[in-house]
């Protein structure tokens, strides 16, 4: 007799999200067998609008824990494979791979995430790689920033989410609820580098207090193994903590070490490009002689490296435009002779977004 084919559930956990629930359920209704929406406390129109759309749609009470939440919703999708995402997500492209799955052995499915930013140019995204289709039976751990548990091999999948949840205006939002949370994980796991380097994150993006993350990223560095999947952003977020501390001898050193142990991520260089442009501006009297041509090295080693969106963490742009847009400001803050050259890459950096270079002044 024939195998019953596998079924594929979308899952998603929301909470207010009227404004994103359709663009992320109708992006993955064509591929999966069913819809299913945990919705844990809205006050808007999110259950009705999934409801429309076609979602098995049911209710829990919000328990602090993003992961009672992902779990729950796993219980109710009752699927052979679930897709996993977030209401301000959504499926760009590959859905058609899904299907596949039907007879592949039970895996982690690793996912393509391009995450929208603040940043003027809309060609820069940051790119993540993450779990997010789980065979029956994983289940997350974590009150926030919760990851799968599970011993299955990892496989990156030719799918890619997108996400515009990174913006500055739903960050703030969120960031109070994200630090509060953290700390209290942080309660039961005291030694959890992975907590120390989310919480050193919040505190630094959304409070700015950069000698408070540092701290904390100091502990995570310490702390993780050589081989988790975290450290190399980790490096690149104590790296610019650092520097905004005005701990300049000690971001050198990490720099160096980091650079060394990564030497293709150029995230890593751009990183201490800005650290070294910053000291220039505030230690003016060492700029010409000291900062600016260190500077001017690091950017353009970015550009040597090119743009690497294949690498968890890395922002497409810091290999290419937005590193060149960076050597023209580190050639306009110094010696007139210097002026045509910030010019150039100006024209280089809209070269590589595939916009009109402006005029050359003769």
């Amino acid at each position: 007799m024939p195998s019953t084919p596998a079924n594929l559930a979308l899952v998603v956990i929301a909470r207010n999200e009227a404004s994103c629930i359709e663009r992320c359920l109708l992006s993955a209704k064509p591929f999966v067998d069913r819809m299913v929406v945990l919705d844990t406390g809205s006050a808007d129109d999110t259950m009705a609008i999934a409801q429309a759309c076609g979602a098995h749609v049911s209710q829990m009470t919000w328990q602090n824990d993003f992961s009672a939440a992902r779990n729950a919703a796993l219980e109710a999708a009752n699927a052979d494979w679930n897709l996993v995402l977030d209401a301000d997500e959504w499926l760009e492209s590959g859905g058609e791979q899904l299907r596949a799955l039907s007879n592949a052995n039970p895996m982690l499915g690793i996912l393509c995430i391009k995450n929208d930013t603040d940043a003027t140019d809309a060609a820069s995204q940051l790119i993540a790689w993450l779990p997010r289709l789980l065979p029956r039976g994983v289940r997350y751990a974590g009150r926030i920033h919760e990851q799968p548990v599970s011993s299955l091999p990892a496989q990156r999948l030719p799918i890619v989410l997108r996400h515009d949840g990174y913006t500055s205006a739903k960050m703030q939002k969120k960031g109070e609820r994200n630090t509060q949370l953290l700390l209290d994980e942080l309660k039961h796991r005291p030694d959890d580098p992975y907590v120390l380097f989310q919480l050193g994150k919040e505190i630094e993006l959304h409070q700015e207090d950069y000698a408070r993350a540092t701290n904390y990223y100091a502990r995570a560095f310490a702390l993780a193994p050589q081989d988790a999947p975290y450290r190399r952003n980790l490096a690149l977020r104590y790296l610019y903590s650092l520097g905004k501390s005005d701990r300049l001898d000690e971001a050198m050193a990490h720099a160096d070490a980091s650079i060394h142990a990564w030497p293709d991520f150029p995230d890593l260089c751009f990183a201490l490009g800005l650290v070294l442009v910053d000291a220039a501006v505030k230690h003016p009297e060492h700029a010409s002689t000291q900062w600016l041509p260190l500077a001017e090295q690091a950017f353009c080693r970015c550009l040597e490296i090119g743009d690497q969106a294949g690498m968890d963490g890395s922002v497409v742009g810091r290999g290419s435009f937005l590193a060149a847009q960076q050597l023209a400001t580190v050639y306009q803050m110094q010696a007139n002779e210097l002026a045509r050259k910030s010019e150039q890459y100006l024209a280089l950096s809209k070269q590589m977004q595939g916009a009109p270079a402006p005029r050359q002044v003769e």
